[in-house]
């Protein structure tokens, strides 16, 4: 289909301005959350008693190609370095 793009257009449709108390009276659109992994079990509460649970986490040792930043004390790779640092290691989120 070819489109005249020399003919007058029509106006674009206004938007009908509908009061706010007659918007209250229409039935409002129920949202439910079906996902069941948001169980009461998932949430921590602060102050729990996690004295019976056990951690285990492997510690890797700092590499050769990290560095430890000068203000926030995190390992990073040695591609976070920021430049232009010379008195400390200072990676690119601090600097």
């Amino acid at each position: 289909m070819t489109v005249d793009y020399d003919v007058s257009r029509r106006a674009p449709m206004e938007s009908e301005d509908v009061p706010l108390a007659d918007l209250a009276g229409l039935p409002a659109a129920t949202v439910l959350d079906a996902e069941d992994s948001d169980t009461a079990e998932s949430y921590e509460l602060p102050g729990a008693d996690l004295s019976d649970e056990e951690l285990v986490v492997r510690v890797v040792p700092k590499q050769p190609d990290e560095f430890t930043c000068g203000v926030c004390f995190l390992v990073h790779h040695r591609s976070r370095l920021a430049r232009g640092h010379t008195s400390a290691s200072v990676c690119t989120d601090c600097a």
